[in-house]
């Protein structure tokens, strides 16, 4: 064989050697590529996952924070007051915090444990970890009763049922602060701020249903 011959052999052989190379490493990459794709994905669903989870319930309570003029709007409704205050849906825990700061005993109801875990960690940043706390719960299955301050940041579609579940639980002296959208049918006491920063003061003793002396109630028409 002429070392033309040869010479042609060996280029068309490291040709195919080339060629396979080439496959074989286009095909780690593509696997490689899927694999990080994935791994994005999940951990895109793993951090998004619990905001995205509560908008598809049947009442939804998203998460946008309270600005601060709203905050400001809140502490100066309640500035005669004191003792115990919640949060329904507290997000990351900014009027909690701030309530702490100005000698209320905090708590917060969250369903995103993402914003929980982050509310429980600016409230030790800022030192008033002692006199706050936070749950991962959802409003509808914890009981309000043993609070004398609520704030409440809601949306149209779940005040009036709320209203049914306040009215229910709170004590006569209980004061329940609406941020963004008022309460139905309820008449506030007070109303301070304008725009999306409004807040509604609501009476306990206004809302709840008079209680009937039994007495009363025995004494004939």
């Amino acid at each position: 064989m002429s070392e033309f011959g040869i010479e042609s052999n060996h280029s068309t052989e490291t040709h195919k050697q080339g060629s396979a190379g080439d496959g074989s490493f286009k095909k780690r990459l593509g696997i490689f590529a899927t694999c990080v794709v994935g791994g994005s994905l999940v951990a895109l669903y793993a951090v998004t996952g619990p905001f995205i989870a509560p908008a598809l319930r049947k009442v939804c309570l998203p998460f946008v924070p309270a600005t601060r003029t709203q905050i400001e709007n809140v502490l100066n409704v309640l500035k005669t007051r004191s003792g115990s205050l919640v949060d329904i849906g507290s997000g990351d825990g900014r009027i909690v915090i701030a309530a702490a700061k100005s000698g209320f005993k905090a708590v917060g109801f969250e369903l995103n444990p993402w914003l929980v875990w982050y509310s429980r960690f600016k409230a030790w940043r800022e030192g008033v970890h002692h006199n706050t706390s936070f749950y991962i719960s959802d409003l509808w299955k914890v009981s309000f009763s043993e609070y004398s301050n609520v704030v409440i940041f809601g949306v149209p579609q779940m005040m009036e049922q709320l209203e049914v579940k306040l009215q229910t639980e709170l004590q006569s002296s209980a004061k329940v602060v609406a941020c963004r959208f008022p309460f139905p049918t309820w008449t506030p006491d007070d109303v301070a701020g304008e725009g999306i920063d409004t807040v509604w003061v609501y009476n306990a003793k206004t809302f709840k249903p008079p209680i009937r002396n039994y007495k009363d109630s025995e004494r004939p028409n």
